[in-house]
């Protein structure tokens, strides 16, 4: 894919794909990957997943044990998606509007104008504690941060029980 479009934003920006390496306007593949930037965050081990995209909420899409699977940072749990990235590509334009947020990123940027590089859209009240999937929920962020944030939240919730009552803590 990267040999065809080195990095590439899609559908009004809800889906972006890393290119190969960073440039002075994007992260690339192997500093999103590194440990020092978002993912040495996580109590659960993160493997050798490729991290190489993402949905307009930050959501990560990569490749896990030879598959494609989506990553939710809340909650740090991996969900299957396709075999190869064909297939995942196919995924995507079956069913783009839930894959990649589409609706929402189209909203938002028809009220507040494009998203720049290296932002994505996060709730203020997480997904995982009920957050509604709505622009009243929402707000632009940096994400490198919200991967940071994220992965305080799910190391909070890890091995909760569903249902559970959880009391956020911030730490800087």
């Amino acid at each position: 894919m990267l040999s065809k479009r080195n990095g590439f934003y899609a559908f009004e920006a809800a889906l972006h794909v890393f290119p190969s390496h960073s440039t002075c306007y994007e992260i690339g593949l192997d500093e999103w990957n590194s440990e020092s930037l978002w993912r040495g965050e996580y109590e659960v081990l993160l493997g050798r997943c490729v991290f190489f995209g993402e949905d307009i909420f930050g959501n990560q899409f990569c490749i896990k044990d030879d598959k494609i699977c989506s990553f939710d940072p809340e909650t740090a749990e991996f969900e299957y998606l396709a075999d190869d990235i064909e297939g995942w590509s196919q995924a995507i334009l079956d069913d783009y509007d839930l894959l990649t947020g589409y609706p929402l990123a189209n909203q938002w940027q028809q009220r507040n104008g494009a998203l720049l590089s290296g932002q994505r859209l996060l709730p203020k009240m997480p997904f995982v504690a009920g957050g509604e999937f709505a622009l009243e929920n929402l707000y632009l962020g940096n994400a490198v941060e919200a991967m940071r944030s994220r992965a305080n939240l799910a190391n909070q919730i890890n091995n909760l029980p569903d249902g559970s009552k959880i009391q956020f803590s911030v730490v800087d």
